[in-house]
């Protein structure tokens, strides 16, 4: 089975495009749970995320395409094309920066940083093409396991916060026993190593097939 691999973070772009926008910005402190708006007194928003975790859902049927838990800037595309697919939602409290886009917009021209833009959103198209070839057209197990991997790539901190169950279940279509029948059978062959309550310690060794 090939794994598909995950996009890498472009750090230096992020940074320099925030630095920019950051003076501007509006603070917002968001409580638990709270869905983000993309628009404010009929405004297209650009915001910047800054702490806390904030994921991303499909407008359509609330399933988690990604979430954040370091600076990242929300709101660029959905200002050029503003489809509204997606849907902004604070996991715990977080605390964001938000402005017009329209004054994002001559930040970024008037500190040539379009290219950086670009880099970051090509970022983004590549993360949803990682999320369709986790998804589309795999066996349970695969998806499963390619979850578990990224799950594992997060600090333990937030591992502690979210259930193996409910991570996988808010990003997958899989029922609950079938996730609960892998994850149960991988933890019983000493493949992962789980804290009770069903929060993922570490991944030890996942078998390619099972």
């Amino acid at each position: 089975m090939m794994i598909t691999p995950l996009p890498k973070r472009p750090e230096s772009s992020m940074q320099q495009v925030i630095a920019a926008l950051q003076p501007a910005g509006i603070e917002m402190d968001i409580v638990p749970r709270k869905r983000v708006l993309w628009e404010y007194k009929q405004n297209p928003q650009i915001f910047i995320f800054q702490q806390g975790e904030m994921s991303v859902l499909r407008a359509s049927d609330g399933l988690v395409v990604a979430t954040a838990y370091e600076p990242t800037i929300f709101g660029i595309a959905e200002s050029i094309q503003p489809l509204h697919c997606h849907i902004l939602r604070a996991e715990t409290e977080s605390s964001m920066l938000r402005m017009d886009a329209s004054v994002a917009h001559d930040i970024l021209t008037k500190n040539n940083l379009w290219q950086d833009v670009s880099v970051i959103l090509t970022y983004y198209t590549n993360y949803l093409f990682y999320r369709d070839a986790l998804l589309v057209q795999q066996r349970t197990y695969s998806i499963i396991r390619g979850h578990l991997l990224e799950l594992v790539q997060l600090p333990l901190e937030f591992r502690l916060k979210v259930t193996i169950l409910d991570y996988i279940q808010e990003r997958t279509l899989l029922s609950r026993s079938s996730v609960l029948n892998v994850i149960f059978a991988l933890k019983n062959g000493a493949y992962i190593n789980i804290k009770r309550g069903g929060y993922l310690l570490e991944v030890i060794n996942l078998p390619s097939k099972f």
